[in-house]
């Protein structure tokens, strides 16, 4: 138990400054013997709480860009149904074998987001961004609800190149958007499919206090800091994740 309560602290701390806590979570729960398809239901449902409180470290920079959000956290919706459904009818090893390439594009994207933006902004306009956002937040929900690992370096590359703004209201944007897509999948993971509770009671509480001070070190970090370390993580989570996909453990 103080296990499983120290990996989601660090989890929750990792989700608010960077994403890929999952990376973290998720391995604690198949050492003490957790099988994976639960384990990685079981994961998702705890990590909610840190995902919530991290929001609520961020509640002011959520609220400047309110009206996006809203449209944004209903396209997250729909995705992350999806991505549940995906989950629970049908096998992960195809899925499994893209997600390294998707956490480590997106780090890409972040690392020449100032280069990408300037050159989106020459042709978009208001509208194709808009829409370019919705898109791509519904299809980075469907991931995030099928397996989540990276999922908050997806959103912030997202974000980065469709909505250029702060990266501060960029890494707000993502976590509140993390909390959506965490909240639909788990009504639907606890309504059908097999949950291990006692984890979930233990590792709430790690995940909550680590998303509320992950949210407060992230609003201290320097924008470049902020940038690289989210860049540096994401790499180390998509080589991992690659080298578990080559070699099938």
């Amino acid at each position: 138990m103080v296990f499983l309560l120290g990996a989601a602290f660090v989890a929750g701390t990792v989700n608010s400054v960077a994403g890929g806590g999952s990376l973290i979570s998720f391995p604690a729960l198949l050492i003490v013997g957790i099988p994976p398809l639960i384990a990685n239901v079981t994961n998702s449902v705890a990590s909610l709480p840190g995902y919530l409180s991290g929001s609520f470290g961020y509640r002011t920079h959520i609220s400047d860009q309110r009206p996006q959000l809203v449209r944004a956290a209903m396209s997250a919706s729909v995705g992350s149904l999806v991505g549940t459904a995906v989950l629970l009818l049908s096998p992960s090893s195809v899925f499994r074998a893209v997600v390294p390439f998707l956490i480590l594009g997106s780090c890409a994207l972040l690392g020449f987001q100032g280069s990408i933006a300037n050159w989106v902004a020459r042709y978009r306009t208001h509208e194709s961004s808009d829409l370019g956002l919705l898109a791509s937040v519904g299809v980075a929900s469907v991931y995030g609800s099928y397996f989540g690992a990276g999922l908050g370096i997806i959103l912030l590359a997202i974000f980065s190149i469709f909505a250029p703004d702060s990266l501060q209201h960029n890494n707000a944007a993502k976590i509140g958007l993390s909390a959506v897509i965490g909240s639909v999948g788990t009504v639907v993971f606890v309504t059908f499919a097999h949950v291990a509770y006692i984890a979930v009671a233990v590792m709430a509480g790690g995940f909550l206090a680590g998303g509320l001070f992950g949210a407060k070190v992230a609003k201290r970090l320097p924008v470049n800091v902020l940038r690289y370390s989210v860049i540096t993580f994401g790499v180390i989570v998509g080589g991992i994740l690659l080298v578990q996909s080559v070699t099938g453990k």
